[in-house]
């Protein structure tokens, strides 16, 4: 919200800088984004007055003019200048040597858009100048800052300026621009007036209010009836008609004040509009009121396939979602958007009937979205609009139109209301303002804050009743009173103090979060990027994963009011949040790619449904593209195993979004902490997927405490390690999980056994197949001698009696 300085002190008597107004507004929870000053770009640049002017010796359309510039700056300062309008007696903005005026070339704003313009003294023809004559282009103005700006020529000023005067001061340059971040809670702070209630709150000064006075005159048209069919979204819908409407040139300070918000004087009908947009923060619209066909105004939803066209000429068609305000024939507006072209101010508009309304933002926005048809108007209403304004503006309009003489305001008029109006009360305890804020914040204090506020309070005893006023929307409980008080009071008055379990300690990570980031730090090392996502998904997200109606993964959390159905329900494993990111992924060309996230899973209690849900921690990883397979995810928790300590073992898995014969349980002794595997050809194939995707996820809480990421260190064992080979006959159901553990269990110095190759064909028996294994034998540490080959043997004995009895394999 940009506020320039000088509007505010209209209705507050501003007595500290700009600077210091800025660091007030932050005390109370504004925030000042930017203070900008107009004037920046110029520099020693004062009012002169040419007193003589000679032709140049050589040069058709050159003078060479004696001006003067005041006692401080010089009474005869030559300058030459080829302005064709300048002459003696003119007084004109003069750029003296050393100043700096707004650059005009294109070529060196294409270079910097910043870029200033340098005025020294010189010689022009051989004549010496010392300074510059200045047009409005130089100081960066137009007509509505200043009249006869926009002349080619120079800037003729007032007859009553003085010389030597800044003519940033002349032309209103010497001003502050305020680019305030309201919050979103504040709609009523989105304009001039909103923004000046809390400067004299802050400043404890009187606030002085718009002229809203006008009077209504008996008239002979035909009355224009009012009809909301859509109360929900129009709650309160405010007309008034005005006759005998003149053209003509807006006042000056009204298009000083436009010019200032970056918006164009038009007529004083459309700045009359803009203005009540700005001061108040209510849009306004105007028709022209001999186009309203019927002398009606309905204001309903569209019928589909309807069309309008608006003022700039776009032709939109239309559905049931969107919000129209109709004549008795036809749309004319989109509401709270802009007005049709059908119905527009012309010149030759004689008859006006305005409108302030106030419109649902939810509706604003979808419509604004929809049709990609936004305005200042649009904007405003997406932010909120108050019933009260909306009497408010319309009040101010009428007052202006007759302060101009601009239109004749009649008593044919409408204010249909679907809400109450009356004043609200509301009753709070000022112990419990107190124990929220955590301070004793006196009570005469308090009625002097929410009195500056418009709260209109009384305290009797413990109990304080305040008048909300009709543009706080958001104040609705004792909190947002709290908030009011602690804001004018002093947010430094507060006293820190700990929360009861609180403890104070030396800082750093915990154990659990040092685990955690070496873990994520791990997976970067195998070429992974972490992910964040939201923490809720849909329901239909568990259908595309074909998680069972009886799933222990349907038992989510329901959230009550969700932002859509998409993220309706919390999750209850993370695997789809990484599903859909390797689709995006791989749908936007990122063919090959490696994420993982670590989050919590939100599984609800057995309990009382009021009790929050269990939050555990999980990781997710994905593995997508033409060159990766199963081995490549296993290797990332076989990593994961080697680094933590982690005595893993894999089992078949059956998990219905994963591959029947590409997948594992990750097992940690006899509990499952895991899935991994390819995703399930059919739900790729369902996605449109030509690559293959792996997904992967652990249960971190439940491995939390066999997690340890310490170094261990070992002696190195005094002789070399051997390798045997093995190829074993086995049944096809076995896994290799399975005799991976009957081999590293079957003889203590077997520290590694690895599957190198899987053979079926017809040389072996019907569901059988061959698994061909390397074991590595490693000595002790403290032996003093090698393997013997009659000790390997032995070894090998063991080994394959214990295939055989527990699993009944045969060596090949």
């Amino acid at each position: 919200m940009k506020v320039p300085f000088s509007w505010l002190k209209d209705y507050v008597e501003i007595d500290i800088t700009a600077q210091e107004l800025a660091e007030k507004l932050f005390s109370c929870g504004f925030e000042v984004e930017e203070l900008i000053y107009l004037g920046e770009k110029i520099s020693r640049v004062v009012v002169g007055e040419v007193k003589a002017l000679t032709p140049h010796p050589d040069s058709d359309h050159m003078q060479v003019c004696v001006v003067d510039c005041g006692d401080e700056y010089g009474r005869e300062l030559q300058i030459v200048t080829g302005a064709p309008n300048v002459y003696v007696g003119m007084k004109t903005p003069c750029a003296l040597d050393g100043s700096t005026v707004v650059e005009s070339d294109p070529r060196q704003l294409e270079k910097n858009p910043d870029a200033v313009k340098k005025i020294k003294k010189g010689k022009l023809r051989g004549v010496e100048s010392c300074g510059m004559l200045c047009s409005g282009e130089e100081l960066g103005i137009n007509d509505d800052y200043y009249d006869g700006a926009e002349v080619n020529g120079l800037l003729d000023l007032a007859k009553d300026t003085v010389v030597g005067t800044d003519i940033k001061q002349v032309v209103g340059l010497d001003d502050w621009i305020f680019d305030i971040s309201i919050t979103a809670n504040r709609p009523d702070c989105q304009s001039v007036l909103g923004i000046a209630r809390e400067v004299a709150a802050v400043l404890k000064k009187p606030l002085k209010h718009p002229d809203v006075s006008f009077t209504a005159k008996k008239s002979s048209a035909a009355p224009v009836a009012v009809e909301v069919l859509a109360p929900d979204l129009c709650p309160r819908y405010v007309g008034h008609y005005v006759e005998d409407v003149k053209g003509g040139k807006t006042p000056a300070w009204m298009r000083k004040r436009l010019a200032l918000s970056g918006i164009r004087s038009i007529s004083p009908i459309v700045d009359i509009t803009n203005f009540v947009l700005l001061e108040m923060g209510q849009p306004m619209h105007a028709f022209d009121a001999d186009e309203i066909g019927g002398r009606k105004i309905v204001v309903r939803r569209a019928n589909d396939g309807e069309k309008i066209v608006t003022l700039d000429e776009k032709e939109f068609t239309l559905t049931h979602d969107n919000l129209v305000i109709c004549d008795g024939n036809k749309p004319v507006a989109l509401a709270g958007i802009m007005g049709g072209l059908n119905s527009g101010i012309k010149d030759d508009t004689k008859n006006v009937y305005f409108e302030s309304a106030k419109f649902a933002r939810d509706s604003v926005r979808k419509t604004s979205r929809a049709l990609g048809q936004s305005s200042d108007s649009s904007s405003r209403f997406e932010k909120g609009v108050d019933t009260y304004t909306n009497g408010l503006g319309m009040a101010r309009a009428l007052h202006l139109i007759e302060e101009f003489a601009c239109g004749t305001v009649t008593d044919i008029c409408a204010d249909v209301c679907a809400v109450d109006l009356s004043e609200r009360k509301m009753v709070a305890s000022v112990s419990k303002i107190n124990a929220l804020l955590g301070i004793q914040v006196p009570d005469q204090e308090i009625v002097a804050i929410l009195s500056r506020l418009n709260f209109r309070p009384e305290i009797n005893g413990d109990t304080l009743t305040v008048t909300v006023p009709g543009y706080r929307d958001d104040v609705d409980n004792y909190p947002d009173l709290a908030e009011e008080v602690i804001r004018m009071y002093g947010y430094d008055k507060l006293v820190p103090t700990f929360l009861e379990a609180a403890a104070v300690t030396g800082g750093g990570l915990t154990d659990e979060q040092k685990k955690e980031m070496h873990l994520k730090n791990l997976l970067k090392t195998q070429g992974y990027y972490e992910a964040h996502n939201y923490s809720f998904y849909s329901p239909k997200d568990l259908d595309l994963m074909r998680i069972p109606e009886d799933g222990v993964e349907r038992n989510a959390v329901r959230i009550l009011n969700p932002i859509s159905e998409e993220l309706s329900i919390m999750r209850t494993f993370l695997a789809p949040s990484m599903l859909a990111n390797a689709v995006r992924n791989i749908r936007r060309g990122n063919d090959e790619g490696r994420e993982f996230e670590i989050a919590n899973v939100f599984l609800p209690r057995d309990t009382a449904a009021s009790e929050q849900p269990d939050e555990r921690k999980h990781l997710v990883f994905s593995i997508w593209g033409a060159k990766c397979d199963f081995f490549d995810i296993k290797g990332t928790v076989e990593a994961i195993a080697e680094t933590f300590h982690l005595p893993f073992s894999y089992v078949r898995a059956e998990k219905t979004y994963l591959h029947p014969g590409v997948s594992a349980s990750v097992m940690l002794g006899k509990t499952v902490v895991g899935e991994i595997g390819e995703l399930d050809p059919a739900i790729a194939l369902s996605l449109g997927l030509d690559k293959k995707v792996y997904l992967g996820e652990l249960d971190l809480y439940a491995l939390a405490e066999s997690m340890d990421d310490a170094v261990r260190y070992t002696n190195l064992p005094k002789f070399p390690a051997v390798k045997r080979d093995f190829a074993l006959i086995v049944d096809e159901k076995l896994t290799c999980g399975e005799i991976e553990e009957v081999l590293m269990h079957s003889c203590k110095y077997v520290t590694k056994a690895v599957l190198f190759d899987v053979y079926r064909g017809g040389q072996l028996p019907e569901g059988k197949k061959s698994m061909a294994f390397t074991l590595t034998f490693t000595p002790d540490a403290t032996a003093e001698k090698g393997f013997t080959p009659e000790s390997l043997d032995g070894f090998v004995k063991k080994i394959l009696g214990n295939l055989k009895f527990k699993l009944g394999i045969e060596l090949r």
